[in-house]
């Protein structure tokens, strides 16, 4: 399952460097060949809630295994495609795989370990991810220069026909719900056509303007879809998308706030950082790109041991200790105005890296804990869509500030000191609002028949 998430992380950044490369080859500009990474990212933030959802109500295995074969299938598509049109379509596809895959993959994990052993399950999928991150960069572009981008794709069907034959013989299904309640289809549809309208014009706002008629229908449309979607969920009861025991839990909430405020940190240092060093510092483009490899090196190693420390620590010292953390170290990076060399910047990376690590695994226990056993999958797919969404709201923020800014590295330097401001507040609402799960008799009986139908 750890393969799985893999090459699902590996997919967001292992084609950042192959976009020169498919430019050329397919004959098409960069304002197109983006959407080869930006409608991969949109279609899964989009589905991944709905993913989690179908994963609770059906079996996480199934889902997983639906969601991996579509995966592999378009990833063979991808590289065989001979028009950029097609290739993002194919990415596209590759999206709502990943959608179904990865809540599906962290409510199998979460299934999997005892009680006291929850904090590992975060750890676990969340430390593999950041391995997948720091390694497509670098794979992506070992592959491209050495044989084609292509093959970029093509290496993930043995790996991810590996990971489902290994989960095929060894886990065991783990269904939480039976799917009597059937399928929230006008819920999907409300929170996808809302999420899709204000992602698209989130990230198109930096370059068309947040003033342009575009931009203000399309955010005025989504909200207006996801005020609809509120509203139609609350009368659906247990057959909701969302029910409605999920968005009344405080903790829950406490935590899905908090994402939505950290977010712009670890999205806006893997943008500005890497421009830092390429205009500011003159490094080349691998160069760049391996210069990130201390805070996502760091990132990656937290977050396997950041089970052992929530485990340690519990769920409000642990979040709150990671939350700190981001604010700590995208101030130290936020002097950049000063023209700060790279060996100065390797510090507040190596923070920025423990933060990113212990705060994302640990506020996605947190926040799954907090919830009954049956939305365990679910849960996860909303906290990983506030994930994205608050760092394309951030993004928007801080491209906004780099641009009006005098120069980059000003820009830079005060658009992380904002970021730092919002740790701050993110570091409030976890410290005030985020605690262990307290659960009823009723729903401690629904985890312990959870663990013995799995055994």
């Amino acid at each position: 399952m750890g393969l799985g998430v893999f090459v699902i992380a590996n997919d967001f950044t292992a084609l950042s460097v192959a976009i020169p490369k498919i430019e050329q080859d397919l004959h098409t500009r960069l304002t197109l060949a983006q959407w080869v990474i930006n409608g991969y990212a949109l279609v899964f933030g989009v589905l991944i809630v709905t993913g989690g959802r179908l994963a609770d109500l059906f079996g996480r295995k199934r889902v997983f295994m639906i969601g991996a074969t579509i995966f592999a299938v378009f990833s063979l598509v991808c590289g065989l495609m001979p028009t950029v049109g097609l290739l993002i379509a194919g990415r596209a596809l590759m999206g709502a795989g990943g959608a179904l895959m990865w809540p599906a993959i962290l409510g199998l994990t979460y299934a999997l370990l005892p009680e006291g052993k929850k904090g590992l399950a975060g750890g676990l999928i969340l430390g593999v991810a950041g391995l997948g991150n720091t390694v497509g960069p670098l794979l992506g572009g070992w592959l491209t220069d050495a044989v084609s981008w292509r093959v970029v794709f093509f290496v993930n069907l043995p790996v991810t026909a590996f990971a489902m034959l290994v989960t095929h013989r060894q886990v065991t299904e783990s269904r939480a719900t039976a799917g009597a309640h059937g399928i929230d289809y006008p819920g999907i549809a409300l929170l996808s056509l809302g999420a899709v309208a204000i992602l698209l014009a989130l990230d198109q706002a930096s370059s068309a303007g947040w003033a342009n008629p575009v931009i203000l229908a399309l955010l005025g449309g989504g909200a207006a879809l996801l005020a609809v979607f509120l509203l139609t969920e609350r009368r659906l009861g247990e057959r909701a998308l969302v029910p409605a025991d999920v968005l009344r839990n405080p903790v829950f909430a406490a935590c899905c706030a908090v994402v939505l405020l950290l977010s712009a940190i670890f999205f806006a240092a893997l943008l500005y950082l890497p421009q830092y060093l390429e205009v500011v510092l003159g490094y080349s483009a691998i160069g760049a790109g391996a210069g990130l490899l201390p805070m996502m090196g760091v990132f990656a190693v937290t977050s396997f041991v950041a089970g052992t420390l929530y485990s340690h620590l519990g769920p409000r010292l642990a979040v709150s200790a990671g939350a700190a953390l981001l604010a700590i170290g995208i101030f130290m990076l936020s002097f950049t105005g000063s023209g700060m060399p790279y060996s100065s910047l390797v510090p507040g990376m190596c923070v920025l890296g423990v933060g990113v690590g212990l705060f994302y695994s640990s506020v996605t226990t947190a926040a799954v804990t907090a919830l009954d056993p049956a939305r365990s999958s679910l849960a996860g797919g909303i906290v990983y869509m506030c994930q994205i969404a608050g760092g394309a709201i951030g993004l928007g923020l801080n491209t906004a500030i780099v641009l009006s800014a005098a120069s980059l590295s000003a820009g830079i330097s005060l658009a992380f000191r904002i970021d730092a401001a919002l740790a701050v507040a993110g570091f409030i609402v976890s410290a005030a609002f985020v605690r262990g799960p307290h659960r009823s008799p009723a729903h401690r009986a629904v985890a312990s028949a959870h663990h013995r139908v799995r055994a």
